[in-house]
């Protein structure tokens, strides 16, 4: 059974700079769409980043942009976002997820995805 594992959140200071990681079991791992979605206490799940299979396509939330990089490595299963100057408005728990149907388009929803991590928390403190 496929899995996603998220690592590298933490407590750090606005400004800061932090890279999750996601690791995804099983080998078609280069197959999938993957993104990174994040949920703050009482708020809905938003979409963060994602790539494509091959890694050529990136999209972002305007947010994150310039500050947040998503990257993958296919040989190692992995998928990573390294976050840059963070803000307090970043505190959320992090989510991978994986459209594992291969799509042609890259999602943005959470209904695009359909395997998900048990996230991992990120508080940047101001």
């Amino acid at each position: 059974q496929v899995q996603l594992v998220e690592s590298g959140g933490g407590l750090v200071q606005a400004g800061a700079s932090l890279r999750l990681s996601c690791v995804a079991s099983g080998r078609m791992f280069s197959t999938y769409h993957m993104a990174w979605f994040r949920q703050a206490p009482g708020k809905e799940r938003e979409f963060v980043a994602a790539i494509s299979s091959s890694g050529r396509t990136t999209v972002y939330l305007d947010s994150v942009k310039g500050r947040f990089t998503i990257s993958r490595d296919n040989v190692k299963n992995t998928m990573y976002l390294q976050m840059n100057n963070l803000r307090p408005e970043d505190t959320a728990v992090y989510y991978c997820a994986a459209d594992r149907r291969r799509r042609i388009v890259v999602g943005k929803d959470d209904r695009s995805y359909d395997l998900w991590g048990q996230g991992t928390q990120v508080t940047v403190s101001s």
